[in-house]
């Protein structure tokens, strides 16, 4: 039996934490391969260790002292080994670090690394495993993409050793030159990691008791998800639910390998199980969660129908791949569609992008609707479940909610819809209250079955 034991920044935080850490890797002898985050806040008002260090970076780019940066960071790592008794030369290697940083003889990638490093070299000595460098297995080439048949062979080399704490976010090309996943990439260093050495579990350990149904800021009611599978775990990262990095389950998708996501505070609690398939039934929730995002501009464009309708669509979204803006949503109308876009993506260019569209297809009109929120109930139970939709959207009308868009994928599996900014939470509340009692989500068997409607006009009757 082997598990990834994968412990993101806000469990590795300060030297309580590692304690913790210490007694969930003891208590589970097939724990023995540990992936660590950099120290994360320690409480709020806080700042990430890797936050520190992009600072950092950004001073020495400028000439600007980055002195009281380097001192805090130092610091949090001499508390951790200091508390902990550790013999490891912190002090000595992040003053040899400090001096190459305030020099500029870092890329920013490999400066930012460090701040995984040093945590998972304390990890080792106090876990009593070996350290394995993140540079010398997770390979990448030269245009920074990961060398997947590379990193399986290193891995599978270095993993006969039977254990060890290996840092995550960064890995090395042939030459040594340090590369970095995406921001969380800690999350998909487990994954390959699981993925590379044929583990039988993949443990995202964080701060809070697995996936919840909804934001518990917004819903303070919403409970943890018992089962997830792949699919649903990604309509819902990428909608929003910002517990795992969404690319993280690639990897363990691929190999089939479960994921469980649990909490470094409570390790008693079941968290949530990711696996490719899940229950489905009378017995099971209707909806797996919901969640969404706001900052969301729908550009919608009206067809003169004086001019062609072929090609028409084509031409108006070549002008969004022109603009290295990728297309969220696309509700469309017989002459007309509609192209929902990050706002972010379109902040610097959304009227030379309009103008563009104008002079590319000629439309009618082109409409612009700012400030949209975009939320998705997503569940593998509302495939083929006749009068969900309906009792959403009735719902919401109830709330005075308006819904500017809707949108659901072909295998049932989310509805997405469209509201203005400023009713985001409230959609969101409304729609889990739809689906939940005091018991939380209601069951299939439980939701209240729509009235049957007779299709005949009542004229017919007499």
């Amino acid at each position: 039996m082997i598990k990834i034991a994968k412990f993101g920044g806000s469990s590795v935080a300060d030297a309580e934490h590692f304690k913790k850490i210490k007694a969930i890797v003891d208590a589970d002898p097939a724990r023995r391969f540990v992936v660590v985050s950099a120290c994360g806040r320690r409480f709020k008002g806080d700042t990430k260790v890797t936050d520190l260090l992009y600072l950092v970076n950004a001073h020495v780019k400028y000439h600007v002292s980055c002195e009281e940066l380097l001192e805090d960071i130092g610091q949090r790592y001499f508390d951790i080994a200091d508390e902990l008794g550790l013999t490891y030369p912190i002090r000595e290697e992040f003053a040899a670090f400090a001096e190459r940083a305030r020099s500029g003889g870092y890329s920013t990638e490999e400066l930012v690394s460090r701040g995984e490093y040093f945590t998972a070299r304390l990890m080792a000595e106090y876990l009593g495993l070996p350290f394995l460098d993140a540079a010398t297995v997770v390979a990448f080439h030269h245009d920074g993409t990961l060398s997947m048949n590379r990193t399986a062979e290193l891995v599978q080399e270095y993993g006969q050793q039977g254990g060890f704490v290996m840092p995550g976010f960064y890995g090395a090309t042939r030459e040594g030159q340090i590369k970095l996943l995406d921001r969380g990439g800690g999350d998909i260093s487990g994954s390959i990691l699981a993925k590379c050495l044929g583990a039988d579990l993949y443990e995202n350990w964080t701060d809070v008791s697995g996936f919840y149904s909804a934001d518990p800021r917004i819903v303070p009611e919403a409970q943890p998800i018992a089962r997830v599978t792949y699919e649903e775990l990604r309509e819902l990262s990428y909608m929003g639910a910002s517990v795992l990095h969404e690319e993280a389950v690639f990897p363990v998708r691929e190999a089939g390998i479960p994921l469980v996501i649990k909490n470094t505070n409570a390790p008693q609690d079941p968290g949530t199980i990711i696996s490719e398939t899940a229950d489905e039934g009378e017995a099971e929730p209707i909806i797996t969660g919901v969640t969404g995002k706001r900052g969301f501009v729908a550009i919608n464009v009206a067809r003169d129908r004086t001019k062609p309708r072929v090609g028409f669509m084509r031409r108006a979204l070549s002008v969004f791949e022109r603009y290295d803006v990728s297309v969220e949503h696309m509700p469309t109308g017989v002459d007309r569609f509609g192209a929902v876009v990050q706002e972010q993506d379109v902040h610097d260019s959304l009227y030379s992008l309009v103008g563009d569209i104008q002079q590319e297809v000629e439309p009618l009109e082109i409409e612009v609707v700012e400030g949209l929120a975009l939320i998705a109930t997503v569940g593998r139970n509302l495939r083929g479940r006749a009068g969900i939709s309906g009792h959403l959207f009735g719902m919401l009308g109830q709330a005075g909610v308006s819904v500017r868009m809707i949108s659901q994928s072909c295998d049932e599996i989310n509805i997405i819809i469209g509201v203005e900014e400023k009713d985001f939470d409230l959609a969101i509340q409304t729609i889990y209250r739809a689906f939940s009692d005091e018991n939380g989500i209601v069951k299939v068997s439980d939701l209240e079955a729509p009235a049957p409607v007779d299709p005949a006009p009542a004229a017919l009757h007499k």
